[in-house]
């Protein structure tokens, strides 16, 4: 690892003044006023600890903040203790970082099943290679058997000898080894709470949470979870699921004895699952419905689960999503409703945006509705919303939305997929393209030279999945579109084709009763 002020300076200069300090005080805009006076000084103290191997007491101490996840309020339990360290130690941990990451990439040494913290993955890749293969086996008439796993505070048990074993293992050592031993040594935190300290406590175990450098380091102490593993397993962190088609009743088996395996690796690197919380689905109208134990106690099974923020059921159709994502931006939309006094379209729109419409595309390349009663039902958020200025609602939907310059929920999701086979297509996704599409060789085909083939599909639910609907659509871009240099520049593209192309992004016309009838958008909704 090379050191020098050049770095620094501009680790320095990427501080979000937004962040809040750690338990030193120090201001990361403070910090990035002042960085030019900074560089020198933080070079020699980075130089001497890495050197010496000794990290200064302030790096090593932590304000915890508790996030509330679900649940019930009262339990601790029910919240995520997220570390607020010091900002100099950041800028640190992110150069140890960026070292540590290039070496596990070029290497390869990161199993494919891991999306989380990783370039070119995230929970819609994640989300898109699962429901991919649930999908297609759902189309050959093939039953497929889900287990959502759930570690019990994985980030909190980290045992840290265990951890710098497998550090070692992973090729790395020396200065760098020796200067995490220490930052991970004799650390201490307090929960801070409404502007109230509790005493301090040491931490004897754990990666800390809201660190740069600690999700580096649970990937690498969770990598070899699947080691030995038959069936599929996907992992986004410590989100865990394995699921197996069932072929034969030995399927079954198969897959109770890779659970058994987990169960032993969790026991050998004190990483214990939450076997109350681990779930099973069964999918398939000709699922043998098989009992999966762990630890001699039956999971639980259940017809709808959320993973990653999107709800999966047994019939894998996305209406729980759509109506869950409906709830949630329609709240939302209340509260900005309610508490923005307001009504100027820069303000409102702004507002929209950033807290009402991301509930309603969060990975939905994964979950893109194909019926209407769920497009019409998400479509009635933003109906809503165009209503709320007074001078527009004499005006049908589709005007309202070109006044305002908003495109269609249902434009803004097919946009979506188009984008997604793009990464893929163009190397910005890390997902191989033959995972989801095969490249047609016809050198006589029309427009440009990366055409998809169309696969037949017996069952609607696959027809309609990303890797099978988005294919004519792409076939139908223009040469300029699928060669744009960038990912800015080809949602340009996809802008003017738009606007050359009205119906481009939509399934049906713009004057159906989801754009045009306000009664039929109304009577969608479900209660809340």
């Amino acid at each position: 690892m090379e050191v020098n002020t050049d770095t620094i300076q501009a680790k320095l200069n990427k501080l979000r003044t937004d962040k809040a300090p750690g338990a030193d005080g120090m201001s990361p805009w403070l910090l990035k006023e002042i960085q030019e006076f900074l560089v020198t000084p933080i070079y020699f103290l980075m130089r001497k600890s890495l050197d010496e191997g000794i990290v200064p007491d302030d790096w090593r101490t932590a304000h915890v903040s508790p996030i509330y996840k679900k649940g019930c309020r009262d339990q601790a339990s029910n919240y995520r203790p997220v570390s607020l360290t010091s900002q100099i130690s950041k800028v640190i941990e992110s150069m140890l970082r960026d070292v540590i990451v290039e070496h596990l990439e070029r290497h390869m040494l990161i199993r494919d099943s891991q999306h989380g913290f990783r370039k070119g993955r995230s929970c819609l890749t994640n989300l898109l290679v699962f429901l991919d293969k649930v999908t297609e086996s759902i189309n050959d008439g093939i039953s497929v058997d889900v287990i959502f796993l759930d570690f019990a505070k994985a980030f909190d048990k980290v045992p840290h000898q265990r951890l710098l074993r497998k550090l070692r293992a992973h090729g790395i050592c020396g200065k760098i080894l020796n200067w995490i031993s220490a930052w991970l040594t004799n650390r201490r935190q307090r929960v801070c709470l409404q502007g109230e300290l509790s005493g301090w406590l040491d931490v004897t175990s754990g990666v800390p949470q809201g660190s740069v450098l600690g999700p580096v380091l649970f990937l690498i102490f969770i990598n070899d979870l699947d080691s030995g593993i038959v069936n599929w397993i996907l992992k986004f962190a410590d989100d865990t699921k394995i699921y197996s088609c069932l072929r034969e009743a030995k399927d079954c088996d198969m897959l109770q004895d890779d659970l058994d395996l987990l169960y032993a690796w969790s026991n050998e690197w004190q990483m214990q699952f939450n076997v109350d919380k681990c779930k099973v689905m069964h999918i398939g109208k000709k699922n043998p419905f098989y009992s999966y134990k762990m630890n001699g106690a039956k999971l639980e099974e259940v017809t709808v689960e959320k993973d990653l923020g999107v709800y999966i059921s047994n019939d894998a159709k996305p209406s729980v999503q759509c109506q869950q994502s409906y709830l949630r931006a329609n709240r939302m939309l209340g509260f900005v409703k309610r508490n923005i006094i307001s009504r100027h379209p820069s303000i409102l729109l702004n507002m929209y945006k950033s807290f009402v419409r991301p509930h309603l595309e969060y990975c939905s390349p994964a979950w893109s509705p194909h019926y209407k009663k769920d497009k019409v039902l998400l479509e009635r958020v933003q109906h809503r919303f165009t209503r709320l200025f007074n001078h527009l609602r004499h005006l049908d939907y589709s005007t309202r939305l070109n006044i305002l310059g908003l495109w269609s929920l249902e434009e803004r999701r097919n946009r979506a997929d188009l984008i997604e086979v793009f990464k893929i297509m163009r190397g910005y996704s890390s997902i191989p393209v033959d995972l989801f599409f095969e490249v047609s060789k016809d050198g006589r085909t029309r427009g440009h030279t990366l055409k998809l083939v169309k696969h037949r599909s017996d069952k609607d639910l696959r027809h309609h999945f990303f890797s099978e609907r988005v294919i004519n659509r792409w076939n139908q871009l223009d040469k300029d579109a699928v060669e744009a240099t960038s990912l800015n520049s080809f949602k340009n593209c996809l802008a003017k084709l738009r606007n050359r192309k009205m119906g481009f992004f939509m399934d049906f016309s713009l004057q159906s009763p989801l754009a045009g009838s306000s009664a039929s958008l109304g009577a969608a909704a479900p209660s809340i």
